[in-house]
């Protein structure tokens, strides 16, 4: 019982342990979790300036409990998902890389029939970006 008791508690303490101490580079360097994340940014950056476009609320949902659920699956605990989700400065870097996309793509700040372009050409290409906008 001793043994078990011992293993429970080694257990519980290595799930609370930070990223780095289990070798495991902070979310904001997981691609897995933030190039999801850059797409997500642009879905709400093209649906926040063409008012013709709108965000699928339900696909982006499971969109986002999906990344979630990979950043789970690569071993960080629901702490530290949520302490990366609340990091202003990582929210801004996202959010510029995004914005940086979307200008590679076409879409130019206070013009927003490039967004609406943008974003219908991403709905016809199927691709992450057009499958969550309507």
């Amino acid at each position: 019982m001793r043994h078990i008791l011992a293993a429970i508690t080694i257990f519980a303490t290595s799930l609370s342990l930070p990223a780095m101490a289990q070798n495991r580079p902070p979310l904001g360097q997981v691609p897995q979790v933030t190039e999801p994340l850059v797409v997500a940014a642009m879905v709400y950056e093209i649906d926040r300036v063409c008012g013709a476009l709108n965000i699928r609320l339900l696909r982006g949902i499971g969109f986002l409990n999906g990344i979630k659920s990979t950043a789970r699956s690569l071993g960080y605990s629901n702490a530290e998902i949520d302490a990366f989700v609340d990091d202003r400065t990582e929210k801004n870097r996202l959010e510029e890389v995004a914005r940086s996309r979307l200008r590679e793509r076409g879409a130019i700040p206070d013009q927003p029939e490039t967004y609406c372009a943008l974003g219908r050409a991403e709905i016809s290409a199927g691709s992450e970006v057009g499958r969550l906008l309507r």
